[in-house]
């Protein structure tokens, strides 16, 4: 976590008189992260996911129910901070269209969320040298927005 968000999240916290959580991380979403996070604000995006495999192979924790997380802008400067209500692991095709139309991106379907995420796992996967499969495992979480920087 960056300088910026450090102070952020420590505003947070006062303003709001809680105790520090387990966990609070900083960071962006995945390919386009200005975008995303402006649906976050606007409380149109609430979830999000990822492979299972970046986890591992980035030797990351899970994200869990509880956790916070300042979201930040593609120039890393903190701009809302989001707490964790729910996270599933499930492969990619048994992923549930509501889950799909709250991600919030492009005509809010299921078949745009599925095309958009098959392409940007497929372009990830290759560079690392694996291959994209349908039944991928995914880390399905659900947050809500609990703070917007100003």
């Amino acid at each position: 976590m960056n300088h910026a968000s450090k102070i952020y999240w420590e505003q947070f916290l006062e303003k709001h008189q809680l105790e520090k959580p387990i966990s609070v991380s900083a960071w962006q979403f995945g390919a386009d992260p200005d975008y995303l996070a402006q649906l976050v604000m606007e409380g149109t995006k609430t979830a999000t996911c990822s492979g299972l495999i970046f986890y591992e192979l980035e030797n990351e924790p899970l994200p869990s129910a509880e956790d916070y997380s300042v979201i930040l802008s593609s120039r890393d400067e903190p701009l809302a901070i989001i707490k964790t209500v729910s996270v599933k692991i499930m492969p990619m095709n048994e992923v549930p269209e509501d889950f799909a139309v709250a991600e919030g991106e492009g005509d809010r379907t299921y078949l745009y969320w599925k095309t958009v995420h098959e392409k940007f796992f497929m372009d990830e996967l290759g560079q690392l040298g694996l291959e994209f499969s349908e039944d991928m495992p995914l880390v399905c979480e659900r947050f809500q927005l609990v703070d917007v920087k100003r």
